[in-house]
């Protein structure tokens, strides 16, 4: 890792998303197709923020991301994007007002949470985990500022719920952790507890 390129990623992502409030991070799988039932609502959600004001930031590469990011291109506020030079390239997807290139995850993740204002994650594999516990341990802490997280699809994360009780069964974590949360079916659901902040 070189700090340099640490600095200048972080410097590059301050200097464009500074420009930017009302920002809503959407995580989810990259590996979907646009016609799956989740990039539909992906799409629905991207463009009901958008047109109600809120710019959508996102990894920038396909599935969800992509879907997130077209429906706010399509709506009237930005599609921002923020995308990782990976072995296998992966390509920014077309539907991003901006876009920015990160070589670390960790830098990229931590410019996601820090600017937005509100985080929904759809189901994802291993990175959307990540994602999901680094914004929970960053407001539980108290490490970064309190922000309302959605989880949407109750059945694709009930058996993460039912580890986070275990946790608090065991003491690791505190009952009202599971307060950092909101689980979700329906992205009027997000819309509606977004625009009352």
């Amino acid at each position: 890792m070189k700090i340099d390129v640490v600095k200048s990623e972080l410097i590059n992502a301050t200097k464009l998303l500074d420009n930017f409030s009302n920002n809503i991070t959407i995580f989810g799988s990259a590996r979907i197709n646009q016609e799956h039932d989740l990039a539909k609502k992906a799409y629905q959600l991207g463009k009901l923020l958008s047109d109600s004001g809120f710019n959508i930031l996102t990894g920038a590469g396909p599935g969800i991301m992509q879907a997130a990011n077209q429906g706010a291109f399509d709506g009237k506020s930005s599609s921002i994007g923020l995308n990782i030079k990976l072995p296998k390239e992966q390509s920014p997807n077309p539907y991003l007002d901006e876009c920015l290139l990160f070589e670390h995850f960790f830098t990229r993740k931590v410019t996601l949470i820090k600017y937005a204002d509100a985080c929904v994650f759809f189901p994802g594999g291993f990175g959307t985990a990540d994602e999901l516990m680094e914004v929970l341990t960053l407001v539980q802490t108290r490490k970064g500022k309190r922000i309302k997280i959605f989880l949407l699809d109750v059945s694709f994360w009930s058996p993460i719920i039912t580890w986070f009780e275990t946790l608090v069964q065991q003491g690791y974590i505190s009952q009202q952790d599971l307060n950092l949360f909101c689980l979700v079916d329906e992205i009027e659901q997000i819309l509606a507890s977004i625009k009352e902040t």
